[in-house]
């Protein structure tokens, strides 16, 4: 039987026949591509997009928005989720009347504190092997040591203090769990952290949105959430060059 060898395959490129218009596959391949890449741009600039959100799916807003909240924090896989900025836009639109403030902080703070939890304790399942120092596929290695650093200078205070540090925020409660931190040690740090959190950027992006030249023009909102998004890559770009110092 005639071996394949992997370097023989190479991924066809979208000048290929497959991709041409004239070819039916072609064009189911590439209203895929479309579709996918659609969906993920909806998914991590969802900040960008609430307005629309809103006005297709009104109240169904707030569930969508509370999974968001619990993925970016209960799952590693999902660290590139928007969290400091969904919240700052959805105080804004909170102010627009759009979404009610109450609703929102109590809905998110319970997404964020059930989100660490299930991340606690799948760090506490996976204990053995990462102490082990066997890689997990679905764990970035880079990231589990960044936190670990993280807990070195703050100890337990991290669970507090990573909520307000992205990535770091979605690491720290798997590697509490990891850690073997007592569960009612992180829970009192968990709830601490995660409605300061919430509030913060929630009644933060309120009082924004309260202000009158931003109700006139709400380009300042969409400036703001910019900004917001930038700002965590600026600062793990300088805490990486200062690491590496």
């Amino acid at each position: 039987m005639t071996k394949l060898r992997r370097s023989a395959y190479k991924a066809p490129s979208l000048k290929s026949p497959i991709f041409r218009s004239g070819s039916t596959e072609g064009l189911h391949h590439r209203h895929m591509i479309e579709f996918i890449a659609q969906y993920f741009d909806l998914l991590v600039h969802f900040d960008r997009h609430l307005d629309l959100i809103i006005q297709n799916y009104g109240f169904w807003t707030y569930f969508i928005l509370f999974l968001i909240i619990f993925c970016e924090t209960g799952l590693v896989v999902t660290p590139f989720l928007p969290g400091d900025s969904l919240l700052f836009v959805t105080g804004t639109f909170a102010a627009r009347g759009s979404l009610d403030a109450l609703w929102l902080s109590a809905l998110l703070s319970i997404a964020g504190i059930a989100g660490n939890t299930v991340n606690y304790w799948v760090g506490y399942q996976l204990g053995p092997k990462v102490a082990a120092r066997k890689k997990i596929r679905w764990v970035k290695q880079e990231y589990l040591d960044r936190t670990h650093r993280f807990y070195e200078k703050y100890g337990g205070k991290t669970i507090v203090i990573a909520r307000f540090v992205p990535i770091i925020r979605t690491f720290a409660p798997f590697v509490a769990g990891v850690g073997s931190m007592t569960y009612g040690r992180f829970q009192f740090y968990n709830v601490i952290g995660c409605v300061a959190w919430i509030l913060t950027f929630v009644i933060g992006g309120y009082y924004f949105g309260n202000i009158p030249v931003v109700k006139e023009n709400f380009t300042f909102v969409i400036i703001a959430i910019i900004i917001l998004s930038l700002i965590p890559t600026v600062v793990e770009v300088i805490r990486a060059r200062n690491y590496r110092a």
